[in-house]
């Protein structure tokens, strides 16, 4: 079951399963247009969400976490700012993880280390048997 909870700070959606992917693009889509962002960079975040969604409904527990999703700026300049956490396994190695080629899951081993080359801001944290959060932010240029 999917929720849109919005507060007056951020939005969240609650990621139980593949149909809950448009939910997370969407919500990135519009958030990167109240910005003002730009069709390339809005593109590059929502195709980084979309990656640390999927990778939510493949490896966490019960394929279920959540994304909250804010509006982010400075003197200068406007973003977006997304939160993707779970309760899942956790990451053995967030090191090894985060190199180009490596898998778990037989893929070409692209997907952390691409979301972190499409966005302007990346950090993740991840314990074992406690879950896995990545934090991303793109700026509106």
């Amino acid at each position: 079951m999917v929720q849109l909870l919005a507060s007056a700070e951020a939005l969240t959606v609650l990621i139980a399963g593949e149909s809950d992917l448009l939910r997370v693009r969407s919500a990135l889509r519009t958030e990167a247009q109240n910005v003002g962002m730009g069709l390339t960079a809005a593109t590059k975040l929502i195709t980084a969400g979309s990656e640390l969604a999927r990778n939510i409904v493949r490896y966490a527990a019960n394929g279920c976490g959540r994304v909250s999703i804010e509006q982010i700026h400075d003197a200068e300049r406007r973003g977006v700012r997304a939160t993707f956490s779970d309760d899942g396994p956790g990451i053995a190695d967030v090191d090894e993880a985060m190199r180009d080629g490596f898998s778990t899951a037989d893929s070409l081993g692209l997907g952390l280390p691409g979301t972190r080359r499409l966005v302007d801001e990346f950090s993740i944290d991840s314990q074992i048997g406690r879950g896995t959060t990545v934090v991303i932010g793109k700026w509106s240029r």
